[in-house]
């Protein structure tokens, strides 16, 4: 059932045509986001300021959860040229700070890591002064392939709970709650002063106690950074929205998180690489030398 939008969900027009400026730079180096394939509410604003949050190892995801617009089936061959054309856009865009996700690969031996790998690299290489956040899948918990990326020293490693165990039959049912969360806790035992980042989405129809009951896991594996954002429902046939959570609540989350020792960002349209760099800078002040250089 389609639910009409609370006033606290309308965006305002951004400017268009620097939102044109911004595809034109994607278009012609042949780039994906999460931010057109997700189909995010806050694409006009951010392609408005020149940020995309890159989408790398092509646009099809081996999965299907039922939250994600992102087209699922059968990918194409690895763009070994890929990185490279990231690491021009991230300098033709003027990027200080730059998100790169993924669809999930599990048709690949390694399952992407090799081309997160790349990408950082490339966008050193074309950038030397640009922070690297990424937001990965899961690897399927295989170890080697999580050292592999942890090694090259992202300045912030994120992976999605995306919302609570008890819905993931629902909601992300080729995904492992457990897995998720053992893959961040990896991260730290490779890494300890990598900085990690997790996020949830709230009215899908869980409570208040499953909330907070996510946060505890997430800090029990030395997670940092915590996003909290409303679910939209992308189209009529994904998971409908449940709920529509008062920018209250998404307060009185941001208060509970930071007590339990989270840096955090929490509203309507929080998502996890909306104005990632912000929250980057509260942690860097929050965090201090627990930041890898």
């Amino acid at each position: 059932m389609h639910r009409r939008l609370p006033v606290w969900l309308k965006k305002k027009i951004p400017d268009m045509k620097q939102v044109e400026e911004t595809r034109d730079i994607l278009k012609r180096l042949n780039l994906n986001t999460v931010c057109e394939n997700a189909k995010c509410p806050n694409i006009g604003e951010c392609f408005s300021r020149h940020t995309a949050t890159f989408m790398i190892l092509g646009d099809i995801c081996t999965r299907n959860c039922r939250f994600c617009a992102v087209k699922h089936g059968i990918p194409s061959s690895v763009d070994i040229n890929e990185s490279e054309r990231l690491g021009k856009a991230v300098s033709e865009l003027g990027l200080k700070y730059v998100v790169v996700t993924s669809v999930t690969r599990d048709d690949l031996k390694d399952y992407g890591a090799g081309q997160f790998v790349d990408v950082i690299n490339s966008v050193r290489r074309h950038n030397s002064g640009t922070k690297i956040e990424i937001l990965t899948p899961d690897f399927k918990g295989d170890e080697a392939c999580i050292t592999q990326v942890v090694q090259n020293k992202p300045d912030v490693f994120g992976h999605n709970i995306e919302t609570v165990p008890g819905l993931y039959e629902n909601v992300r049912q080729e995904a492992d709650y457990g897995m998720s969360l053992n893959l961040l806790k990896m991260i730290k035992k490779v890494n300890s002063k990598l900085v990690t980042k997790s996020g949830i989405m709230v009215g899908l129809g869980e409570t208040r106690e499953e909330v907070l009951g996510v946060m505890d896991d997430l800090r029990d594996v030395g997670c940092d950074l915590l996003t909290i954002g409303q679910y939209l429902s992308p189209s009529k046939n994904n998971t409908p929205v449940a709920e529509f959570i008062t920018p209250e609540m998404f307060a009185e989350y941001k208060k509970l998180a930071e007590d339990k020792g989270f840096v955090v960002a929490s509203g309507p349209f929080v998502r996890s690489s909306y104005k990632a760099n912000d929250l980057f800078a509260v942690a860097k002040q929050t965090l201090g030398n627990n930041l890898i250089n």
